[in-house]
């Protein structure tokens, strides 16, 4: 039997100081470029889902940089070419937003199957290329937090 996905999940925009931010591309979706995206897995804390999901879609362990937790929560409604991966009649998603600040522009190891593609771009640029609103938002949110 297929396991239904929750309709909670995470948005990690992974960053550096000066806003380059890393994209990468959907597998399924070609040409749909986000940041790192999942849903939580039974009931673990939505912390270790940003992690898990880092490290599952870029190889990039926690350690790796700075995280913060930016306390925010998107509820957005779910595209209806992924609403069969969800119980019936979900239509919608709660994200919650957390960055990660690498040091430099690090080469991911994307996860096979998930994704074709990755780049670092000028955060001004990041957030035109993203399909997601709540995506472009967090990224423009990255200068207003970030930058002094």
């Amino acid at each position: 039997m297929k396991t239904m996905k929750q309709p909670v999940s995470v948005l990690v925009v992974i960053h550096t100081a000066d806003l380059q931010v890393l994209l990468i591309e959907r597998a399924d979706k070609p040409g749909y470029w986000q940041s790192v995206t999942g849903s939580r897995e039974g009931d673990e804390a939505i912390a270790s889902t940003a992690r898990r999901e880092v490290a599952e879609e870029t190889g990039f362990a926690a350690e790796a940089g700075q995280w913060h937790d930016w306390q925010q929560q998107n509820v957005y409604e779910i595209y209806p070419h992924w609403r069969h991966r969800y119980a019936e009649g979900v239509t919608h998603n709660t994200e919650h937003v957390f960055s990660l600040q690498l040091p430099d522009t690090l080469r991911p190891t994307l996860a096979p199957g998930e994704h074709l593609a990755w780049q670092w771009l000028p955060w001004q640029q990041a957030a035109e290329r993203v399909f997601s609103p709540s995506n472009a938002a967090a990224i423009r949110a990255l200068a207003q937090r970030f930058l002094p």
